[in-house]
């Protein structure tokens, strides 16, 4: 006959308990510009911005000639914005905005030295311009990238929208009437605030086992908790602020914990598109199961995401590259 387990008599921070075994160790969770370079015209033939701008007297380029220079800078612009529009996470975004910025200034240098018609010359100014103020914008988004403000593309580009960035391009692209020179390829969302339910699973193998994991979050932000044995993902689960979850069936084994914080859960990415966060737990967590002829005996744990008074285990930052989303 199964013997009922033996639970601890203190409330501890970390707890690992067994019919035989001893509380284990606290563990603390976290406690938790870009600018518009000008038009003027500088000395030697260049713009205030380093791009060259077109020598005096040259001859103006016919409308289809003007046509195919636009399709030239603009179609490099397209293809990096749309591309910025699928990365989902940190892991890559830093390098994508980088691409990105490198399509915009070459479209401005290409642009910049040109002699468009006669009738678009003050459209085409205002357009080159505008794209100077974009690649200005996508500086500034790099920022927001490395401090993880923005997590991923879409969000990026959600909030250069909200910014007006990239409206000011497009409406500068539209008065070149009759020259295609459209560079914003997709459709920026409108800013969310995505949630999971609490306790909802975003991974899970079968939970077949008798150990149980309760994690408290009394963060300010909404938590992912991945559990990793043998270097591959066990279990992910989500868990709201101010909330606590159990999750239940742990399989005997040696468990890593990550998690991650942050705003607006994508699903499809795995990851918070805002104000995104990564740590591990400073020690692994073991769960054993231990059959005797008149017992059974299983592991349980408790951890808390934030940080508590006396827990002297703490988090590590991880890499966005490394965290297992």
């Amino acid at each position: 006959m199964t013997a009922p387990r033996i639970l601890s008599c203190a409330l501890v921070t970390l707890v690992a308990l067994s019919a035989c075994s001893s509380a284990g160790d606290p563990v603390v969770g976290p406690a938790t510009a870009g600018g518009v370079v000008g038009t003027d015209r500088g000395a030697g033939g260049r713009t205030s911005s380093g791009a060259p701008s077109a020598p005096p007297g040259a001859v103006a380029l016919t409308p289809d000639e003007y046509r195919a220079e636009l399709k030239e800078a603009r179609d490099p612009v397209r293809d990096a914005v749309k591309k910025l529009a699928g990365t989902g996470g940190l892991k890559t975004l830093g390098k994508q905005l980088e691409r990105t910025t490198t399509a915009v200034d070459g479209a401005v240098t290409r642009l910049a030295a040109l002699a468009p018609p006669a009738e678009v010359r003050t459209q085409h100014d205002g357009y080159v311009e505008a794209l100077r103020e974009l690649s200005a914008a996508l500086g500034s988004a790099r920022q927001d990238a490395a401090s993880q403000q923005l997590c991923t593309g879409p969000a990026v580009l959600t909030n250069m929208d909200r910014e007006g960035a990239l409206d000011t391009v497009e409406q500068a692209a539209k008065a070149l009437n009759g020259y295609p020179a459209s560079v914003v390829s997709v459709k920026a969302a409108k800013e969310r605030d995505r949630r999971l339910s609490n306790g909802s699973f975003i991974v899970s193998e079968s939970r077949t086992g008798r150990g149980s994991l309760e994690v408290r979050n009394g963060n300010p932000q909404d938590a992912v908790v991945i559990m990793t044995r043998g270097g591959r993902k066990a279990v992910g689960v989500y868990v709201r602020k101010k909330s606590n979850f159990k999750i239940q069936g742990v399989r005997d084994g040696n468990y890593k914990i990550f998690y991650t914080f942050g705003e607006d859960w994508d699903a499809k990415a795995r990851t918070f598109t805002r104000s995104c966060d990564f740590q591990q737990f400073g020690k692994s967590v073991r769960f054993t199961t231990v059959t005797t002829a008149t017992q059974i005996r299983w592991s349980t744990w408790r951890i808390t995401l934030h940080s508590v008074v006396g827990g002297n285990v703490k988090p590590k930052k991880v890499n966005p590259g490394d965290f297992p989303g």
